[in-house]
């Protein structure tokens, strides 16, 4: 089996190689040059004109077989090229579609943690502020307690100012 996988691919390297010096200049140039002198020979008396042609007929029509043969060749492996080229564009749009499933997945993620974050941003600001009205009770207390303990201190005084009065009396 060896043998024949590596014979296949000599046999599909030289039809390869054939295929492609086929469609290039220098075969241009060789097949011009080719029916040029077969054109020549038969009048230049060298060969009879019906055996060139009868030759020129069999050699062309054999040549064509043959370049059917490595043309059909190389569509088939082109065939193949495109299969397997149509199957990775399948895998890649697959693996672009489950991207996109992730990148929605993502995108759902990053709402939820923007939703979170205002919400600990708006209980930072009512904690602000609770504090705050916390802070003017408190300093309104002070404030109030200051006035009564002034008041205190003026009463004390005030008695103080009696019990020394009725002291000298």
């Amino acid at each position: 089996m060896k043998n024949y996988t590596e014979n296949k691919e000599v046999l599909e390297k030289i039809a390869d190689g054939i295929t492609w010096w086929i469609g290039s200049i220098p075969s241009l140039i060789a097949h011009t040059l080719f029916f040029i002198t077969s054109f020549l020979l038969p009048l230049l008396g060298l060969v009879e004109f019906d055996k060139m042609l009868l030759i020129l007929t069999t050699v062309v029509s054999l040549e064509a077989i043959y370049l059917a043969i490595f043309i059909q060749m190389s569509v088939n492996k082109s065939h193949e090229k495109i299969e397997d080229i149509q199957e990775d564009i399948e895998d890649i749009q697959e693996d672009i579609e489950e991207i996109s499933e992730d990148i929605e997945e993502i995108n759902e993620d990053i709402e939820d943690i923007q939703e979170d974050i205002e919400e600990i941003n708006e209980d930072e600001e009512e904690e602000d502020h609770s504090e705050r009205a916390k802070n003017v009770i408190l300093k309104s207390n002070v404030n109030s307690n200051k006035n009564e303990i002034k008041a205190l201190k003026d009463k004390i005084q005030e008695l103080q100012d009696m019990i020394d009065d009725l002291k000298k009396d």
